[in-house]
């Protein structure tokens, strides 16, 4: 395979979309051109679930026009929804500038688009106008998550406990929402919740090639592999130093968001103190998000694995999150006291009562079409919470976007 081919995210691809950029399989065979128009057919829907690869340089100039244009709405103060149904594909003539085509995103798709753009930036070896970039992605990110909390949870955990393909990009954006959301509980000044925010990010910036590897191999993680990840937080930290960031908290945060040990949070300066409820919100992030050598944790598990520090004691950093995110994060599963199977679609009054819809009945059967419970009462009160992996059913998530 050519060296300079990268994977596309899965469901970057629409049906009815001309490519902007030529398609090739995994051994760099090309499967469609530029300019191809892609109609429905098995071939075409598993690419669109994975597979299809894509030139790096190819796309470079497609990914900054994007990324302008994208850019531009949110300064702009552009409304979400025009925002969702703007123009997003664009068609790349060699002979001229990019030019827009009408294609509009859905929720489930920009959050693909911007997949597609963290994923390219954590691969450069060299990336141009890095820092703004990140702001880009950042602000396109959280201008979703403050237009609809529960929706934008909801969708990027479920789809990040059934997805291990392209892992990091995945989980640098679940780790960003949830740091907002954790920043917000704890009312923390706007410039550590910046600083918060860009380390999210950019935490594992060096390391993504290794962490995917990882994330798609079906034995344990070798010993080499544990060592050359042992300090990715520090090399993470050297390479944002030598793309222009000089903001200390920020560098502090990436360099010891593995090693900032338990404790209180008052008595630690920014940096420490931001790398700690890092560690914390990473942890949790990772164990909703499956490997190919293991299931995703259910949401309460990983609830409880962060609740308690490393010495098994109730962890400030931890229960910031929980109180912000709950005991049953949106995009849980979890079965019902009356033998129901849901998702949980929206935080509730308390972390242990979130709203949940109702996927398949009491006899097992699936449900048409998803059913809101109220779990404050007896009769709907969540029983148990289960792994992703137990869930044996194809969740219509435009169905669930309908209940907001």
């Amino acid at each position: 395979m050519a060296s300079n081919l990268i994977p596309l995210p899965a469901r970057t691809l629409r049906l009815g979309m001309t490519l902007p950029y030529d398609l090739y399989d995994a051994n760099g065979q090309l499967l469609f051109a530029r300019g191809h128009q892609l109609s429905d057919s098995p071939q075409v829907r598993s690419l669109i679930d994975g597979g299809a690869w894509v030139n790096s340089e190819d796309t470079m100039a497609y990914q900054r026009a994007r990324a302008h244009r994208l850019d531009t709405l949110v300064l702009q103060d552009v409304p979400l929804a025009h925002i969702a149904k703007a123009d997003a594909s664009f068609r790349l003539d060699p002979a001229g500038p990019a030019a827009p085509a009408k294609v509009a995103l859905g929720p489930r798709e920009a959050w693909s688009d911007l997949l597609l753009h963290m994923h390219t930036l954590l691969r450069e070896d060299a990336p141009a106008d890095f820092q703004q970039r990140v702001a880009q992605i950042r602000d396109a990110a959280l201008k979703r998550l403050h237009a609809q909390p529960d929706a934008t949870l909801m969708l990027l955990v479920f789809e990040s406990s059934q997805e291990f393909g392209d892992y990091s990009a995945r989980h640098a954006l679940l780790t960003l929402l949830l740091c907002d959301m954790v920043a917000q509980q704890m009312q923390l000044p706007p410039p550590q919740r910046a600083a918060l925010h860009n380390a999210a990010l950019t935490m594992n910036l060096g390391a993504s090639a290794a962490h995917d590897r990882l994330a798609s191999q079906v034995a344990p993680a070798t010993p080499a592999q544990r060592h050359a990840l042992s300090a990715h937080g520090a090399h993470a930290a050297q390479r944002l130093a030598r793309f222009g960031i000089d903001d200390p908290v920020w560098l502090t945060a990436v360099r010891l968001h593995h090693d900032a040990g338990p404790g209180p949070l008052a008595t630690r300066e920014d940096g420490e103190k931001l790398a700690r409820l890092l560690r914390r919100i990473d942890m949790f992030g990772a164990r909703l998000s499956p490997r190919r050598s293991r299931n995703a944790m259910s949401g309460a598990a990983a609830a409880r694995a962060v609740f308690l520090d490393e010495q098994g004691q109730p962890d400030e950093a931890g229960a910031a999150l929980i109180k912000a995110v709950g005991l049953y994060p949106p995009g849980s599963i979890v079965r019902l006291a009356n033998g129901e199977v849901g998702l949980v679609f929206k935080r509730g009054f308390s972390a242990n009562e979130p709203h949940v819809a109702a996927l398949i009945g009491k006899s097992g059967t699936p449900l048409s079409s998803p059913v809101p419970r109220d779990t404050r009462l007896a009769t709907q009160a969540i029983a148990a919470s289960l792994a992703p992996a137990d869930l044996r059913l194809r969740v219509n998530l435009e169905a669930l976007l309908k209940l907001y």
